[in-house]
């Protein structure tokens, strides 16, 4: 039960410095993320996930590494979603 409710608060986390920091990430990273054709907003990505799980009790990424590779694996599913959405 405790994990459940270790996801929830991680969405929960996750949706607030997805709206409050993110945005601003990305402007102050905006030459980079032109050069990079966007693939810089996954390392924006990767350290908002550092940063919720520095915040959030029983949810704990294994270095920058994973963190990217959720930060892959979040965007894929967030795709399909906007694609099924858009049906």
């Amino acid at each position: 039960m405790a994990s459940l409710w270790s996801a929830l608060i991680l969405a929960a986390v996750l949706g607030l410095l997805n709206i409050s920091i993110k945005p601003l990430l990305v402007i102050l990273t905006l030459p980079i993320n032109i050069l990079t054709l966007g693939l810089f907003t996954l390392v924006i990505n990767a350290i908002i996930i550092m940063l919720a799980s520095s915040i959030v009790k029983g949810f704990a990424v294994g270095g920058f590494i994973n963190a990217l590779l959720f930060s892959l694996v979040l965007a894929i599913i967030q795709a399909l979603f906007e694609a099924l959405i858009k049906k």
